[in-house]
């Protein structure tokens, strides 16, 4: 058991890294939104046809509404914000903002599940936040509000969102079902984006298609599946603790692929961040 949670880790970190520079190069051809809808309705044919040889049964009636609310946050504005985001933050920088979704999920946790929080845990906040305010500065360099990285932002507290309220879903459904729901509900208000996606995909290069195939089938559906099986195991916060050495595969990734490295005050930036997410989720939690 142990072996398939460090298993199930390190996948979830590779792919998830990947998806960064991916995205960079998904945009050098197709819109924000066409990319968005695109990897998600791949993911969710892929989904499909797992689906149907594996005989999955449909949700319950009464479940439906939460499980459109958690696919809505956790992909469509997630998937959505983030690929804005990157149209003016590199992949680097990018990957160190959404570290920030374990601190989300743990003030979410404090306000809504009622886990504990308390001084260390505000002080990790703190922390991470300064971090996010470098990471500003050597994203735009000024002290001004970056909108790619509120976008970004945004759509980390989305993700929150999704981490922390399917862990009773998680043990009704099973972790491969509940994902998979959730990803079609995504899929699903990502459709009002459809009208022109043709035109979009032949006037694309091969390399940015080939990447959005690619990340419809991997980092979209696998490194989700991988969470929540951790999530299943070990528990929401400890599951999205494996996003704190998702910058450091992201930033390899992108410099091997993009050529691409964020400045040595973002990296700073995202250190801070870092050590003010683990302080809020590890720190904080055995005081």
């Amino acid at each position: 058991m142990k072996n398939r949670v460090v298993s199930a880790y390190v996948l979830a970190v590779v792919l998830w890294a990947s998806a960064f520079p991916g995205i960079r190069v998904g945009l050098e051809s197709f819109h924000p939104l066409d990319l968005s809808l695109l990897r998600l309705l791949i993911g969710s044919l892929g989904l499909f046809v797992f689906a149907c040889v594996k005989g999955m049964p449909f949700p319950e009636y009464k479940d439906i509404p939460i499980i459109l609310l958690l696919g809505f946050l956790g992909f469509s504005v997630y998937h959505t914000f983030l690929s804005i985001g990157e149209m003016t933050v590199v992949a680097g920088a990018a990957s160190l903002l959404v570290t920030t979704t374990p601190l989300f999920s743990a003030i979410l946790s404090a306000i809504f599940l009622k886990e504990s929080f308390g001084k260390f845990g505000w002080m990790g906040s703190i922390i991470a936040f300064i971090g996010v305010t470098f990471i500003t500065l050597g994203t735009s360099g000024t002290f001004r509000v970056e909108t790619g990285i509120l976008i970004i932002l945004i759509g980390a507290l989305g993700e929150s969102f999704y981490f922390v309220f399917q862990s009773s879903y998680l043990k009704k459904y099973g972790f491969l079902p509940f994902t998979t729901y959730t990803i079609w509900a995504g899929t699903l208000f990502m459709l009002i984006f459809s009208p022109g996606i043709f035109e979009a995909i032949m006037s694309a290069t091969i390399e940015s298609t080939l990447t959005v195939v690619y990340l419809g089938l991997f980092p979209t559906v696998v490194p989700y599946f991988a969470i929540a099986y951790v999530t299943s195991q070990q528990g929401a916060s400890e599951a999205t603790s494996s996003l704190y050495l998702t910058p450091v595969a992201a930033i390899i990734i992108s410099w091997i692929w993009l050529g691409e490295v964020p400045t040595l005050l973002s990296i700073g930036g995202g250190m801070l961040t870092l050590a003010g997410v683990f302080l809020t989720n590890v720190t904080a939690k055995k005081i």
